[in-house]
């Protein structure tokens, strides 16, 4: 309690006996360190970690995993080898294999805390927007921040397009095509295009495209839904 001194009657305030007890008490049973731990670990959703954010994900109904299919740890040379995503990619001696030419495992794969909470908050924007294409490019921006251009286009004829100026990951690729955050408009066929400037193509003066050795041929539509 808080000024529980405040509480006390007249002829008892006085009281050290009385006074001692309620203090003892009022320490031993004082629950604000649980309400605080409790706003800051579940209620909040900026600092909510765990299974704080996993009920975050229900209310807005956004899972934390999905299937994605990885491949392996493979041997690999250092300039490749990134630190940011050291469990995936290639990797130094003792730690990766060496490509046997074996498919990529599908996998049950769960987001960390932080990359989560960007999710839910994305899927909580996702939740009431008016599929305007504003709306969608602001939504984009805030779950795309700093990685390059990524907008909404209205295609006409009840399609749209979600395209993307930069590659996705295997993991955002599999969430962006499986966990539903990516609205559309009712009835509205929707499709989502890598436009990565990595493309083999002829030379132009906008530079756009990539010469031989260097390109890999488009690979266009995504995923549709």
């Amino acid at each position: 309690m808080r000024n529980w001194t405040d509480t006390l009657l007249a002829q008892y305030a006085n009281s050290p006996t009385l006074t001692a007890i309620i203090d003892c008490l009022n320490q031993d049973l004082d629950p604000q360190a649980d309400l605080d731990a409790f706003y800051d670990t579940i209620w909040n959703v900026a600092t909510a970690i765990g299974y704080g954010l996993d009920v975050w994900g229900k209310i807005v109904n956004v899972k934390r995993g999905v299937s994605a299919a990885l491949p392996p740890a493979e041997l690999g040379f250092a300039e490749a080898f990134d630190r940011a995503n050291a469990s995936l990619g290639v990797q130094p001696f003792n730690c990766g294999v060496f490509n046997d030419g074996s498919p990529a495992v599908v996998r049950n794969v769960a987001l960390d805390d932080g990359t989560y909470r960007t999710l839910v908050m994305t899927k909580a924007m996702a939740n009431i927007t008016d599929c305007s294409c504003a709306s969608l490019n602001r939504l984009l921006g805030y779950l795309f921040a700093g990685r390059g251009r990524c907008y909404a286009l209205d295609t006409g004829a009840m399609t749209m397009l979600y395209v993307f100026e930069f590659d996705l990951s295997i993991l955002e690729a599999a969430f962006l095509t499986q966990s539903g955050v990516l609205p559309r408009p009712t009835g509205v066929l929707c499709n989502i295009v890598v436009a990565s400037v990595d493309v083999f193509g002829f030379s132009n003066p906008a530079q756009d495209f990539q010469p031989f050795n260097q390109g890999v041929f488009a690979g266009g539509v995504l995923a549709a839904s």
